[in-house]
């Protein structure tokens, strides 16, 4: 599997890393959120632009990327707009989703870019030409917030987006069984094991699930998401408290 290193971070190699949201409604609320996070022990800051009550000003939204790259801009940026169909906050149509993606690319302002594998292939693989043109990574994503797939269609998903180009696969289910979970970990053992030339990411979401965010090391997931201030997510442990528990299987795995 090929590794990742952005900003000197390896991703594919060691401890899964962590990555932690930024969700402020405003301008003022990002940098607060941001100054915080100066303080935080995390690996890749996620800023969900959906929740950026400006993210349909373009302008704005990228006047706020670089306030926050001027605070936090050594660690790797990844810019997301969650749609409404995969738990976002914000409506859009698929062209606002695939302009501003695009705007975000060419901007200089970030470092990877998060695309939803179904909003057509087509478009997918338009943004990530765009992406690669730019030195932007690409994790392209599904999100499930109703169930959990079966593992055969999980694999299938995640090897959809490595064949379309992304550079990290992620999918995110809700279980609704403690066998659901196993489903989860087994799909990505096996993707891990089988098909992946990349890294993944993989979870299973709310309290039931949260044994796929630590438990990445032993089955193939490279990625996991922590709280700092805000959640963006069900399930996201406290980053304090993942970094231990993700230090403590690293050593046990040794």
């Amino acid at each position: 599997m090929t590794k990742i290193t952005v900003k000197g971070l390896e991703i594919g190699t060691g401890a899964p890393k962590i990555i932690v949201p930024l969700v402020g409604k405003t301008e003022q609320d990002l940098t607060d959120e941001v100054e915080f996070l100066r303080e935080i022990d995390f690996d890749v800051l996620e800023w969900r632009v959906d929740h950026f009550n400006q993210v349909d000003n373009i302008d704005a939204v990228k006047k706020a990327a670089a306030k926050i790259n001027a605070v936090i801009g050594h660690k790797p940026i990844l810019f997301t707009f969650r749609t409404a169909n995969e738990g976002g906050v914000y409506p859009a149509s698929t062209e606002f989703y695939v302009n501003l993606n695009k705007q975000m690319i060419t901007s200089g302002l970030i470092d990877f870019v998060d695309v939803e594998v179904f909003i057509g292939d087509s478009y997918v693989k338009e943004v990530i030409a765009l992406a690669h043109q730019n030195n932007v990574l690409v994790i392209a994503s599904n999100h499930d917030f109703d169930k959990t797939p079966t593992q055969e269609d999980i694999v299938s998903r995640l090897r959809k987006m490595q064949d379309l180009g992304a550079d990290i696969p992620k999918i995110a289910v809700m279980p609704r069984s403690t066998t659901d979970v196993l489903t989860l970990l087994a799909a990505t053992a096996e993707m891990k094991e089988k098909y992946a030339t990349k890294p993944l990411i993989t979870m299973s979401m709310a309290g039931k699930g949260a044994i796929s965010r630590v438990a990445g090391e032993t089955f193939g997931s490279d990625l996991t998401f922590g709280a700092a201030k805000n959640v963006s997510a069900p399930g996201q442990l406290d980053v304090k408290e993942l970094r231990n528990i993700l230090n403590v299987l690293h050593r046990s795995l040794a």
